[in-house]
């Protein structure tokens, strides 16, 4: 990154000093969104999400991007704009609940009635559905959970046969977007949104039934103990023989400001064996600029978690 003059950096200072405007510039980051999509993540009005996406243009941070009749936004092709973008945002906890939610409802939002966004599932998501593939996933019947509704692509990989499929979205948005793609696929799931988008309940989990033969985990909690506690309530509602998967972004489970600090894998391997869950294999992923962690598990037997929490 070149030098560049005070008057351009304090531009670019006022266009991200803004929490709604760095929350744009972080998913923009990640590549082109439209303004409903971002609308949509972010849970505010288009015209004032357009007030901001004017601003960060307008400082050269992002870049407007017409795709046929759609406009996108992502991050500028200055180089020193683009450099001066990533470094900032280098400089935030990627782990924080607003920003995995922001993402969340980003990938979902994306979906939603195929609006500006091709049909055909993302590298990320092919790779994820062959990881469920390849351990375990059975072949017919059942009944399937998914947690989550960022990586939708996952349900088609269970469709058909006599399965009963179920959502459970973190939002009424998530929801419509879980319906779109379930319709568009061809196939029947029911759909749950969750009772409150800051985490899982009791509740969202007696209304979704079980037990479950497979849960699919695509919700994103930020941190250990989210996760642990998310662990800990899905362990009730796998059914004996029952497999859960769990995909976490790679960053959600470093820990910040540790002396000695535990390999993420490492961490997620230990977190689903204090929940019960015997983890049978455990793998990163990376694709589309996600970097992923991948994790199978199946329920404890009474003997294993005895021994286990006797260790």
């Amino acid at each position: 990154m070149s030098l560049v003059p005070p008057s351009g950096l304090v531009a670019w200072l006022r266009a991200a000093g803004e929490p709604t405007r760095l929350r744009l510039l972080a998913l923009c980051t990640e590549g082109a969104l439209s303004v409903s999509e971002l609308a949509q993540a972010l849970r505010q009005s288009e015209p004032r999400v357009s007030r901001h996406l004017r601003i960060l243009c307008q400082a050269g941070l992002l870049q407007r991007l017409r795709q046929g009749q759609w406009v996108h936004y992502r991050l500028s092709d200055d180089a020193d704009a683009s450099g001066f973008a990533r470094q900032l945002l280098s400089q935030l906890d990627r782990r924080d609940p607003l920003l995995l939610r922001d993402r969340s409802e980003a990938r979902a939002a994306a979906v939603r009635d195929g609006e500006g966004v091709p049909t055909d599932s993302s590298r990320l998501d092919r790779a994820l559905r062959a990881f469920v593939e390849t351990s375990g996933a059975p072949v017919t019947g059942g009944s399937v959970l998914m947690v989550g509704a960022a990586h939708p692509e996952l349900l088609a990989g269970f469709a058909g046969g006599t399965r009963a499929i179920t959502v459970l979205a973190p939002s009424r948005r998530a929801a419509q977007a879980a319906r779109a793609f379930a319709e568009r696929r061809g196939f029947a799931c029911r759909v749950l949104a969750a009772a409150s988008p800051d985490g899982l309940t009791g509740e969202d989990l007696a209304r979704a039934g079980g037990p479950f033969d497979a849960l699919l985990v695509a919700h994103q909690a930020g941190g250990e103990q989210p996760v642990a506690r998310l662990l800990a309530q899905l362990r009730t509602a796998v059914a004996p023989g029952g497999r859960l998967w769990i995909f976490q972004r790679y960053d959600s489970l470093e820990a910040a400001r540790e002396r000695v600090v535990e390999h993420p894998l490492a961490r997620l391997r230990r977190l689903l064996d204090e929940a019960g869950l015997v983890c049978e294999r455990l793998s990163p992923i990376e694709a589309d600029g996600e970097h992923m962690l991948a994790a199978a598990a199946r329920a404890a037997s009474g003997a294993t978690q005895r021994a286990g929490s006797s260790r």
